[in-house]
Formats: structure tokens, sequence, C-alpha cells
């Protein structure tokens, strides 16, 4: 695992989306577990970006909010609905 690796003053950034999963139902994203391990830790910080933290087109940021909307019913509701991918794929870019 290379999160072992870190070098005495140095810095590490890990990013990804944890909404963005295509695992099978019933499997954890990887970055959800790393961050249920590590939640706790001095010096272990995690930040997650809001449709405000993301500058595109305005009809993508309702997109966006509509995804985190059904996520949020879904995970309330004992993730009884399918599973949500982001429109558009992977977060790259355009962001502030």
């Amino acid at each position: 695992m290379f999160l072992t690796r870190l070098g005495f003053g140095s810095r590490m950034v890990v990013t990804g989306d944890v909404t963005q999963v295509d695992l099978p139902g019933g499997m954890k994203s990887g970055l959800r577990v790393v961050e249920d391990i590590l939640t706790g830790i001095e010096d272990v910080h995690f930040n997650r970006l809001t449709s405000h933290d993301v500058v595109r087109h305005r009809l993508v940021g309702h997109i966006v909010a509509a995804y985190d909307e059904y996520e949020a019913r879904r995970d309330d509701e004992g993730e009884d609905l399918p599973r949500g991918r982001r429109a558009g794929g992977p977060r790259q870019g355009h962001q502030r």
C-alpha cells in the first residue's frame, strides 16, 4: 500500500470521488473503506467537495446536485435504490 511509503517531511494527497463506483451491489468503495479506517488519525484529513466547488456549465451543476440528492435518499432508505453514477464520468479539470 502506497500510503505506508510516506517519507519524513513529506505530504501526500489522494484524490477520488466516492460516488464514482461501478462495483457490484453491496460492495463498498475502497475510498470509503480508507476513510473509515483512517478517520481520527492525527494529520489525516478528508475533504468533500460539493457542486458549489466545481466550476462547470450550469446544467451540469444541476445534474451533479440531482445525483447527490439521489445518493442521499438511497443512503437514508437503506440502499434499496440502485446506485447512481455521476453523469460525465470522472471529474477532471475545471475545479477551482
